[in-house]
């Protein structure tokens, strides 16, 4: 049969049903009404934001949870920049994303027109792939690619350039088949190999991290350390891959890690590493392992060929999903005596001292370690905590234990700004799921408009806010680097209750420990998006050190 014919504009919203899409986030432009009245008809999903920026980040985070490509609409030249920090998480993060950008009209081009702006050009080295579309009639073959380029091999972002003219073009053209993500396997000699070496390890250890992991691949995973009694640690801000609770759980490799954490991977013989690349946070700026041979015989999982071998050369290189290693490799054979067992209970025994947070005492009012300690009483595993960048993110990061799949939503990245459209993005993806961000006062004014979003569409998120009354982590690295020279780091807060109030929120200011549960429990049944603007003292810059202590160090240090 012959194709309809359709507005360029309505070709690209069907092809996003056929392949399943029931959800976009957007910021409205002019340059691609053609496609907003087609999404007016179409059975999807649309949340407005108050920002690219924002929009950008909470199809990174729909991703992210899902697995599937998060799709965010925006409109040309600045708003193709504002929506790119998002572009970059989900580069650097591996998650797959898409995003619409209008365009100027074909005819206009290299006139530097209103907004233009040449997308393959300005995006090219952060995204999959950039590109634009010039007929109507191709959407369904790139529409298609796109999403092939951004869930297959190490996924990630693509940018599709939508001109003006492109979207209100009439055409005649078949919609393309559902996309199909790319699987890719090991071979059986593979498994063979890593059952050899894992018989022959004195001291192994797996480190879990990346994407394309699934609810079943983590339970999967979790088996096979179980049965081979194998001490894991997750890589940095990818906790939610293997339950704090397991017995083989050795801890996360981030910013301030465990140093017997570091010291056991040190000592490894043995290193499994699954679906992560060990880039610089969680390789310690790139000490962990040597460059390019490691002294430890490395084991490297990873769905995308280009990245094996690329830092690191490894022993065994298996070009394999996780969910597909992990579905082969709790069929591993186990040896007749494991050698290691003790050193496993050893491992996770630290951990659960490490991240106690009863053991926290710090300056001020607030002790956070009483905040957390409360926090892992009240909240359910379920709960999904969002974060974007700063010392605040350490109180999750060791203290919370994260149990479940899909429960984390943080970039690797380290942007700023994230953790509030994360959670209206993971709201409105999983409505009945509690969703807690954790933000500094610096960060959260990053995208804090985006607390509007929330309340138009009754998403009751709960924002933990830490105000220490600047940018802590850049004038914890001033002391620790220049110390006693402080310089742009202080900042003058709103009062942030009043904030969330003035949008209809539920806000509330705890300047002590004793405020803190009593207010949360008040946030958490007010049925709205709430914000605890929790005041605390800049002297509590880490759980380790003071800021006065990070100064007193540097100066005895001669810096």
């Amino acid at each position: 049969m012959t194709a309809p014919s359709r507005t360029g504009g309505q070709i690209l919203v069907d092809q996003l049903l056929v392949h399943g899409v029931d959800h976009i986030f957007c910021v409205p432009g002019e340059s691609y009404l053609a496609a907003l009245d087609a999404l007016h008809d179409a059975a999807i999903n649309v949340t407005v934001c108050r920002q690219e920026g924002g929009a950008a980040m909470m199809a990174e985070a729909h991703g992210k949870l899902t697995g599937r490509p998060g799709i965010c609409f925006v409109t040309r030249g600045p708003g193709a920049t504002n929506a790119s920090p998002g572009l970059h998480i989900a580069k650097q993060d591996s998650t797959p994303m898409i995003l619409f950008v209008g365009q100027i009209e074909r005819g206009m081009r290299e006139r530097e027109a209103f907004q233009e702006l040449d997308y393959r050009a300005a995006f090219g080295a952060m995204v999959k792939w950039a590109t634009e579309v010039d007929d109507p009639a191709r959407f369904p073959e790139i529409v298609s690619r796109a999403f092939h380029v951004a869930t297959s091999g190490r996924p990630g972002p693509v940018v599709i350039a939508l001109p003006e003219d492109v979207l209100t073009e009439m055409a005649s053209v078949p919609d393309a088949p559902h996309y199909k993500v790319i699987e890719s396997y090991p071979a059986s000699a593979q498994m063979a190999e890593l059952q050899d070496l894992l018989h022959k390890a004195e001291r192994p250890i797996a480190l879990v991290g990346g994407s394309r992991w699934s609810e079943q691949a983590v339970e999967d995973f979790a088996r096979f350390a179980e049965t081979f009694q194998l001490p894991v640690a997750c890589t940095f801000r990818r906790q939610m891959l293997f339950s704090a609770d397991h017995p083989s759980y050795a801890g996360d490799l981030g910013l301030g890690v465990n140093p017997k954490l570091l010291e056991r991977i040190k000592s490894a013989d043995l290193v499994l590493l699954v679906g992560g690349r060990l880039s610089e946070i969680p390789s310690q700026s790139y000490t962990l392992l040597d460059i390019p041979a490691p002294r430890q015989k490395l084991v490297h999982i990873h769905p995308d060929p280009s990245e094996l071998g690329r830092v690191y050369s490894p022993r065994l290189a298996i070009n394999a999903s996780p969910v597909a290693f992990a579905s082969m490799a709790k069929d591993l054979k186990v040896p007749a005596a494991i050698r290691w067992s003790e050193d496993t209970k050893a491992a996770h025994a630290s951990y659960l001292a490490w991240s106690d947070p009863s053991k926290i005492r710090h300056a001020g009012r607030l002790q956070m370690g009483e905040v957390m300690a409360h926090l892992r009483k009240t909240l359910p595993a379920e709960t999904i905590f969002c974060n974007g960048a700063g010392n605040f993110a350490t109180w999750i990061h060791r203290f919370w234990p994260f149990r479940k799949y899909g429960t984390q939503l943080a970039p690797t990245s380290g942007s700023m700004g994230y953790g509030v459209p994360a959670a209206v993005g993971a709201k409105r993806v999983q409505p009945s799921s509690p969703v807690v961000v954790f933000a500094g006062d610096g960060d959260f004014l990053m995208n804090g408009q985006e607390f509007a979003t929330a309340v138009q569409y009754d998403l009751p998120i709960l924002v933990v806010l830490i105000d220490n009354g600047m940018y802590g982590t850049i004038r914890m690295h001033q002391e620790r680097d220049y110390p006693g020279r402080v310089s742009a780091t202080l900042l003058k807060n709103p009062d942030f209750s009043a904030y969330a109030k003035a949008f209809g929120g539920h806000g509330e200011r705890v300047e002590t420990t004793e405020e803190f549960a009593p207010a949360l429990d008040r946030a958490l049944t007010s049925g709205k998006p709430a914000i605890l603007h929790c005041i605390l003292d800049p002297e509590a810059i880490t759980p380790a050190m003071s800021l006065t202590q990070i100064r007193e160090k540097a100066i005895s240090e001669g810096r």
